[in-house]
């Protein structure tokens, strides 16, 4: 049986009508969802609590230029020394009977050249003969100085005031050439506290940070100190990294391992600060990174990208240095599939 395309068109009309009715879904939206959080200017963290211990800011490591067996150490670990004070000695006898050996083939190299500069007047040796033994004159003298030189630094000198850290050999000792032997305190050059922070208590550290510091030993005395150098690699045994702060006044009495009490207060001094969520950061390299805004363009809200230089972080948000003046809207959630521009649906805040 054959139909005509009337009927046919009759018969969708009729099923249509008897059926359910149609539901035309609508076009996806364009606009992506996101959740925001506005980037809020606020104090920064009262201060960062840790424990470090009192310590020369200069640490010297004392050595011999050669290789002997320790004569004497003069000096006991924990011992106030002067600049210029004998410290410890190698044995000379080897020594001595190095130099002694340098000085009289320097000697001899004098007497041959003087004997040759005759025989040259004389007729008797040529020029070249005269010059050989110029250089061999000069070669032994140049041996001797060496050897001089050696015959000094088998003695250690205090370079310094300061106090003995370290006491690394003993009498008696067969040392290597270089090898530690005494670690001298400069204290010349004042005190510090050593601090060990953890990985999340190094990125709230920057260098010119003030601190308070309390000592047992000096109990009701508050010194003021400043973050003077942070590592930048943790330390391999322990994880931790290590931080110094350079004790602001000369303090009578210290003495290395006191134990301190360190408050680390930002630079800033407790002003406002612009932060937003971690979550928030988006391709961060070092101390910049690009985030996602919410903004108003020819009545549409749109996604606008921005980049941020980024500090320090404050509990759970990362302080902004730059790029942000606080109180716009960042995206926290969807920002990953955003384009510049894009229209955007504010889903709440996250």
């Amino acid at each position: 049986m054959r139909f005509s395309r009337p009927s046919i068109l009759l018969a969708c009309l009729l099923l249509t009508a008897c059926g359910e009715p149609v539901t035309v879904e609508p076009a996806p939206s364009s606009e992506a969802p996101v959740r925001v959080t506005e980037a809020r200017r606020e104090s920064p963290e009262a201060g960062l609590r840790t424990i470090g211990v009192v310590a020369p800011a200069e640490e010297i490591r004392l050595s011999f230029k050669m290789a002997g067996v320790i004569a004497s150490i003069r000096v006991v670990q924990g011992e106030q020394v002067v600049r210029g004070q004998a410290l410890a000695e190698l044995d000379l006898q080897e020594i001595q009977a190095g130099l002694d050996q340098a000085r009289a083939l320097a000697q001899k190299a004098q007497r041959d050249l003087e004997r040759g500069e005759a025989l040259f007047a004389d007729e008797v040796a040529t020029r070249e003969q005269v010059e050989d033994l110029r250089t061999a004159s000069e070669v032994a003298r140049a041996q001797l100085q060496a050897a001089e030189f050696n015959a000094r630094l088998a003695r250690i000198e205090a370079p310094a005031d300061g106090v003995i850290l370290r006491k690394l050999a003993e009498q008696d000792e067969l040392v290597a050439a270089g090898h530690p032997v005494l670690v001298l305190g400069n204290t010349a050059s004042g005190w510090i506290v050593k601090a060990s922070l953890s990985d999340r208590e190094r990125m709230q550290v920057a260098l010119g940070d003030g601190a308070r510091i309390e000592l047992d030993a000096l109990p009701g005395r508050v010194l003021r100190g400043e973050v003077v150098e942070l590592a930048s690699a943790a330390d391999p045994l322990t994880g931790t990294f290590e931080a110094r702060i350079a004790i602001a006044a000369p303090v009578e009495g210290l003495v290395q391992g006191l134990t301190a009490k360190v408050s680390l207060e930002p630079a800033a001094g407790g002003g406002l600060v612009t932060t937003i969520p971690v979550e928030a950061l988006l391709e961060a390299d070092g101390r910049t990174a690009q985030v996602f805004i919410v903004a108003r363009r020819e009545d549409a809200t749109v996604a606008e990208r921005v980049e941020v230089r980024i500090g320090r972080l404050v509990r759970d948000r990362i302080e902004v240095v730059g790029g942000l003046s606080g109180g716009e809207q960042v995206v926290t959630e969807g920002a990953s599939w955003l384009r510049d521009g894009q229209p955007v649906r504010v889903l709440g805040s996250g």
